[in-house]
């Protein structure tokens, strides 16, 4: 008997997982007996987030990253997501711009994916593509972000780990100040820190950190600079992500004790007289909720209203009550409380 598509993902099968990640891409009705079929067969890999602004390198130091992970025995799944492409709905970005140096190697699996609108700078598809190649064995999975603005927060929900890339002469600095962004790195990268205003950056970063209270403990973000062109600090971001893991898993185990009696650095050793929240950002089994969590409602809201255009609502009604909004007809809590109801009386 043939195998199924689900067992030649798991057997590692590089034209299987393409097409897995296809059918999960392109929503299709198998989709979903493929995600029950291969879920029970995840949980393994470790999940590397890469974010920040258009133009800060970060396709170039996942590459750099990539071959770093590699040498230390990791197998390794790279998902890029790209902005839509306005003529074809495909991501702009193709795979075979990216990461030329890896084509050869069979143990890293390279897929870019298009963000079709989808807010948080991740494709609706990216956290079931991650599943794909949690399942296919890569111990390593690595998603790399459009990086358009505040909607990065996202990724927190996605990742183990979650890099925030930066690069000076573009006021980013300033960004790192006013978008959050202090609150979702678990570690920051200053990259092209050949440029001048990296130490200022660099600056600007401690100088907003020093604001946030680190009880003992807790993981305190430290700032990296990096030249992924050359591959300069590369080696110590990929030593920063295992010690974040080492981290956050003795936290989950409940053995952080270890990691802030100073056998792992950038964890602060005193407490501050108001405990941030980081300890709870850090623990991992409370990021497998939240992620766990918003991957749940995220599927409720995506299929709720799949039916309730599909099955609700007339063709095209949809859009007229949008209009009807525009024109300030209705209000949206009363159009949305007529579709609920609507809805609650139907056979759903």
């Amino acid at each position: 008997m043939p195998l199924t598509l689900a067992e030649r993902v798991r057997s590692g099968d590089a034209r299987a997982i393409a097409r897995a990640i296809s059918l999960i891409e392109d929503e299709a009705a198998s989709a979903a007996g493929l995600v029950r079929d291969i879920f029970p067969h995840t949980g393994h890999s470790y999940l590397v987030g890469v974010t920040g602004p258009p133009g800060a390198g970060k396709s170039t130091l996942v590459e750099r990253l990539t071959a770093a992970t590699r040498a230390s025995g990791e197998t390794v799944g790279v998902i890029c997501v790209d902005p839509t492409s306005p003529f074809t709905g495909g991501a702009i970005l193709g795979d075979r711009l990216r990461m030329l140096s890896h084509v050869h190697d069979e143990q890293v699996f390279i897929r870019s994916m298009a963000t079709r609108g989808h807010m948080g700078g991740l494709a609706r598809a990216t956290s079931d593509a991650a599943l794909v190649l949690d399942a296919a064995g890569k111990s390593l999975v690595i998603i790399e972000t459009v990086g358009v603005g505040q909607d990065e927060v996202d990724i927190v929900r996605t990742a183990d780990v979650s890099i925030v890339v930066l690069v000076p002469g573009t006021g980013d600095d300033v960004q790192a100040l006013k978008a959050g962004i202090m609150e979702i790195a678990d570690i920051f990268v200053v990259n092209k820190c050949d440029r001048d205003g990296a130490d200022r950056m660099v600056t600007s970063i401690e100088s907003n950190l020093a604001l946030q209270a680190y009880g003992e403990g807790e993981w305190r973000p430290p700032i990296l600079k990096t030249e992924a062109t050359t591959g300069h600090g590369v080696a110590e971001l990929w030593a920063t992500v295992q010690q974040f893991r080492t981290y956050s898993e003795n936290v989950a185990s409940g053995s952080s004790s270890n990691a802030a009696s100073g056998s792992l650095p950038n964890v602060a050793s005193r407490s501050s007289p108001n405990v941030a929240s980081g300890f709870s950002r850090t623990n991992r089994a409370r990021r497998l909720k939240a992620r766990n969590e918003f991957r749940l409602r995220d599927l409720l809201t995506h299929r709720f209203m799949e039916l309730v255009e599909h099955e609700v609502l007339g063709a095209g009604e949809f859009d007229a009550l949008v209009a009807r909004i525009a024109a300030r007809e209705v209000d949206p809590y009363t159009a949305a409380s007529d579709i609920l109801s609507r809805a609650l009386r139907s056979k759903l």
